[in-house]
């Protein structure tokens, strides 16, 4: 998917992050649940390009995202939000590559409205504020705040309350099985754990945490998603990100997620990423935009 051949357009980054572990702690008055995670931002994902309109409007360029509907669009909902909180006169022009599979757990659709935000407060601008615009973002999603902010983190609450982790290099093995199930759906289960004890940094340091509650549910209901840990065994500790379908092993160095790659059998969809510890859009947004 490529933007109109005009002139007026700029190209950001929307990256992909994985889950290092997932823990759900206990259940809110309101219904919610109290989640521990770590967020890996990763140097690969979509790319957004945004154009400024003089009307108002927001059109969204391409198409949408199969089985997404319009008022389901997290990068045209983020314009909508952010043009309605900053009362602006502006619209914008929206066209996203996607490369983030669906349901995959990598973060997509909430890294894309987080993109959205930043850089329409930017071209935009409005100027509101990395605090302000995490406050938005989560009322688009519980991802997206960590997205905006930039930096991979320690997340708790519904995974807004974040402290920035400065983790070792690391590159990964990604797999997607290509199932696509309800986040609501996994969280209605019964076999799924949802008072576990809660963790410490400390016990991610030390390598002692490295679960997903949603790992024995997917595996057990799933057989892409058994076959592709299946697969991933064969490299290394496969592990499940977030409440999707995606799995993924980690490496110490390029060359090392390079050959496990080569090892997997055929027929599974499979990339390497690197780990970064701080967001390409932070980069992108770094830089001057004419």
């Amino acid at each position: 998917m490529t933007a109109p051949p005009c002139a007026g357009w700029s190209e950001w980054p929307a990256p992909a992050k994985l889950n290092l572990f997932l823990r759900i702690t206990g259940r809110r008055d309101d219904g919610y649940h109290d989640l521990q995670t770590v967020f890996r931002l990763l140097d690969w994902g979509d790319r957004i390009r945004l154009r400024v309109r003089g009307d108002g409007r927001i059109e969204r360029h391409g198409g949408l995202l199969p089985g997404v509907a319009a008022d389901e669009d997290l990068a045209v909902r983020a314009a909508h939000l952010l043009r309605q909180e900053a009362d602006c006169p502006h619209g914008a022009d929206i066209v996203v590559e996607k490369r983030i599979p669906l349901g995959g757990g990598f973060g997509g659709g909430s890294s894309d409205a987080a993109t959205v935000l930043c850089a329409l407060d930017r071209l935009w601008g409005l100027d509101l504020g990395e605090d302000r615009l995490a406050a938005l973002g989560l009322r688009l999603g519980a991802d997206v705040p960590v997205f905006v902010r930039g930096r991979s983190a320690w997340a708790e609450g519904l995974g807004e309350r974040l402290v920035p982790l400065d983790l070792a290099p690391a590159w990964y093995v990604l797999v997607d099985p290509g199932v696509h199930v309800a986040t609501a759906e996994l969280f209605c289960s019964p076999d799924l754990t949802r008072h576990a004890r809660p963790a410490k940094i400390a016990d991610f340091v030390a390598g002692t945490v490295l679960d997903n509650a949603f790992e024995p549910v997917l595996r057990r209901r799933e057989p892409p998603v058994q076959a592709a840990f299946d697969a991933l065994a064969r490299i290394g500790l496969p592990r499940l990100t977030g409440t999707g379908s995606g799995c993924f092993v980690e490496f110490v160095d390029r060359a090392g997620a390079d050959d496990a790659l080569a090892r997997l059998p055929r027929g599974l969809r499979a990339w390497v990423a690197a780990g970064v510890t701080e967001s390409p859009l932070r980069a992108a947004l770094a830089r001057p935009h004419v």
